[in-house]
């Protein structure tokens, strides 16, 4: 494959980047700001996604069989929401393969269990701006795969957000609780990179669900965190988001197991990939 990864300087698209290059794919990523430290191989290209002509231009001068957008600009609408559709217009003017990335934030959780078949009622903005994009992709490029994921854990504290916060909320360097009635699918940032590099050389199309089996609170895989690393967890604090003036779903669970059928790569987890000690 000749492979375009949009957002690759991100946590998520590091590791795809990776991953794609040793598999021998041709890889090529781009940045919002600036390029990782250790190239690794792949050719970088800097791109603003709110500016159509520059995704236009890096289209035409990277020529990908393949497009996988794992990017986000959290709640910026124009980012998240018309940056997605303006790749996915760009892919589809190419003929490229697209595969985009989208949220477990598209749900309300009124429903708790969602499988691929669910249809978006987003309660926040950044679920909106990814809902929005999900409906322009699928729209513009009919063949897309577009993927759904949950929290995604991962690499230790230097590399994960979630990790990180565990972190600090123990250190006490941070304000906060971790929910007890927050519920999410965390999937292994290793795993859901292998699977979306499954999905894009496949002829695969639709939605597609990328999360792990274990439905846990946000408190409970804080412990869990805690726990490897070798943390206190009884410092974690806790507390409910139902009742607060945070805005967000209480309980979706990212039923994958129609995706997991389909792919060689298994999904663990978090129970098991955090089980050991983080090297």
């Amino acid at each position: 494959m000749k492979l375009l990864i949009i957002g690759g300087s991100g946590f998520l698209g590091g590791e795809l980047s990776r991953r794609a290059r040793a598999a021998g794919h041709e890889t090529s990523a781009t940045y919002s700001t600036r390029p990782p430290e250790t190239a690794g191989g792949v050719s970088w290209h800097s791109l603003d996604v709110r500016d159509p002509a520059r995704v236009t231009g890096v289209m035409a001068e990277v020529a990908p069989s393949v497009v996988v957008n794992v990017s986000s600009g959290d709640a910026d609408w124009a980012v998240t929401a018309e940056g997605g559709v303006r790749v996915a217009m760009a892919a589809a003017e190419r003929g490229c393969r697209l595969v985009h990335v989208s949220s477990d934030a598209v749900f309300s959780g009124d429903r708790g269990r969602y499988d691929e078949t669910c249809l978006p009622d987003p309660v926040t903005p950044y679920g909106a701006a990814k809902a929005a994009a999900e409906a322009g992709v699928r729209l513009l490029a009919p063949h897309a795969v577009v993927v759904r994921t949950s929290l995604i854990i991962g690499g230790g504290p230097a590399l994960s957000v979630h990790e990180r916060h565990v972190h600090d909320l123990v250190a006490g360097t941070r304000d906060g609780v971790l929910f007890t009635d927050v519920v999410r699918c965390p999937v292994h940032v290793a795993d859901l990179a292998a699977a979306l590099l499954e999905l894009a050389a496949s002829g695969a199309g639709g939605m597609r669900h990328i999360a792990g089996p274990d439905a846990l609170t946000r408190h409970e895989l804080g412990v869990l965190v805690a726990r490897r690393d070798g943390l206190d967890a009884s410092r974690l604090p806790a507390g409910r988001r139902a009742g607060s003036p945070l805005r967000g779903a209480l309980d979706v669970r990212l039923d994958s197991r129609v995706t997991q059928r389909r792919l060689r790569t298994r999904l663990r987890g978090a129970r098991e990939f955090l089980a050991e000690r983080h090297a």
